[in-house]
């Protein structure tokens, strides 16, 4: 973060000095982990379900930190927040913040993010919505991005209340590129998270059926994921807004903005289009990457063809930023995956292939995992003998049954080789299967990760596939973790 004193910090928040005299200059990072804390940093004291930062501050000051962010009185030097007196309906809500200082200190915390982001005059921000891919898409940026400048961007999916301002706090007069993920609950959310970090590129990746629960319908999820490309700057200004021309209500979104609009795809309506897709034995999509300024091959080393339309949305922005597309194709060729438990795919010294990509789901990216899987499974002949280990898909609302329904008849129509549904709440992936004709035990559902392994460790044979998917709660990655293991005794 820039440098800032405490006092400066408690006038940009509207908050009030405690402990000291302001002086104490933030040099360092903005931490809520005392763990983590760097010197010279700014601790953020938040309620949690089990401990309570508050009770952490002399500890992280003792640490090194400059002074804390906090939603009381401490004992240390800190900046207290004011109360929050109004909040959006579906708004964030930490675990344990009963009296709402947690909710103090992440609204006092996107002030200081805003001020920051607008005081670095050479920071281009970029955000990505989308129901699925936000985070494979955002690494790819990053990658595309760093060769002409310093990039910051979030850890994993850090992407709500607490993880958009944090990252944009890690910008610093160095840093050109800020990309960033932006999730919702809710009609509103993106559009608070707009305020706190103002993008100049938008990208709407796609319209699926995550978050059901909380918009109610794929036209309300349109209706929140839109919100970004109404946030940017006009045309005029610099603004562009990516959307996926292969998806009608992204698509369609066009009219809702003033920024440049850029279509990316596989239709022929696409300014950024991807043409001659194929596929090699690891699902590493190949294609030819054509544009107004030229074409260009493109080989990625990402596995799974949904990440095709990810990197013409990198695509897109490198192109718009100046890059040429000889230059953009070797930029993504380069890329290489960066979160955990996103489509990591090992292979075991007897030949099987564990697929970990266990990090999150819902139905478009377990369906883009499946096809993945089916992919990988036929790239040989003979085929090999496909898994599918399948969790709960979180999130869903009323529509949770028909979704895991959906999904155990697609394992069927795709010919996946045995389906391993894990906990009761995917029930109906196991029944989907069953009813689209699968039969014996090509499906089975089991209690837990634990009964999973048992089962895998005992059935899985040299050459076998074996696919890991369910919601992040979840924790399936255990499942591929023991797999791997496994293989090497």
């Amino acid at each position: 973060m820039i440098a800032l004193t405490l006092a400066e910090i408690a006038r940009v928040v509207g908050g009030r000095l405690h402990a000291t005299d302001g002086s104490p200059v933030v040099t360092g990072t903005i931490e809520f982990d005392t763990r983590k804390i760097t010197e010279g940093g700014l601790f953020l004291a938040l309620p949690g379900e089990r401990v309570d930062g508050h009770d952490f501050a002399a500890q992280a000051v003792a640490s090194g930190a400059a002074g804390v962010l906090a939603g009381r009185e401490v004992d240390a030097p800190a900046v207290i927040a004011p109360p929050v007196r109004t909040r959006h309906a579906n708004a964030y809500v930490l675990a344990g913040d009963a009296n709402g200082e947690g909710a103090a200190v992440l609204e006092a915390l996107a002030k200081l993010a805003r001020h920051v982001t607008d005081r670095l005059a050479d920071l281009t921000v970029i955000g990505i919505t989308g129901s699925a891919g936000k985070t494979s898409t955002k690494d790819l940026i990053a990658q595309v991005l760093r060769p002409v400048g310093d990039v910051v961007a979030p850890p994993e999916s850090f992407n709500n209340e607490l993880g958009h301002p944090w990252t944009a706090l890690r910008s610093t007069e160095d840093t050109r590129f800020l990309v960033l993920e932006l999730s919702a609950r809710g009609v509103g959310h993106i559009a608070n998270l707009c305020e706190v970090a103002p993008p100049r590129f938008g990208a709407v990746l796609n319209v699926g059926t995550a978050h059901l629960s909380e918009f109610g319908s794929r036209e309300g999820i349109a209706q929140g994921k839109g919100e970004l490309v109404e946030a940017l700057p006009s045309a005029d200004e610099g603004g562009v807004a990516i959307l996926n021309a292969d998806d009608p209500l992204v698509a369609g979104m066009a009219s809702r903005t003033k920024a440049k609009v850029v279509l990316v795809g596989e239709s022929p309506k696409a300014d950024v289009r991807a043409v001659d897709v194929e596929l090699d034995e690891q699902a590493r999509a190949s294609f030819t990457l054509e544009t107004a300024s030229g074409d260009a091959r493109v080989a990625l080393g990402l596995s799974g063809p949904h990440q095709v339309g990810n990197a013409l949305v990198a695509a897109a922005i490198a192109l718009e930023l100046g890059a040429t597309p000889a230059e953009v194709a070797d930029r993504l060729g380069a890329a290489r995956r960066v979160s955990a438990h996103r489509m990591v795919i090992t292979d075991r010294p007897d030949g099987v292939t564990v697929i970990d990509d266990a990090y999150n789901a819902n139905p478009d990216s377990v369906r883009a995992a499946l096809k993945a899987l089916a992919t990988i499974s036929r790239a040989t002949t003979p085929a090999r003998r496909s898994w599918a280990v399948l969790g709960p898909m979180a999130e869903l609302g009323d529509d949770a049954v028909r979704e895991h329904d959906e999904i155990g008849r697609l394992v069927v129509r795709l010919d996946i080789g045995k389906l391993v549904v894990v906990g009761d709440a995917a029930r109906a992936m196991h029944q989907g299967a069953h009813l689209e004709g699968s039969w014996g035990e090509e499906s089975v559902l089991v209690p837990d990760a634990d009964a999973a392994v048992e089962l895998l460790l005992g059935e899985v044979r040299p050459g076998d596939v074996v696919l890991v998917k369910a919601s992040n709660a979840y924790r399936l990655w255990r499942i591929a973790e023991a797999l791997l293991e496994a293989g090497t005794k």
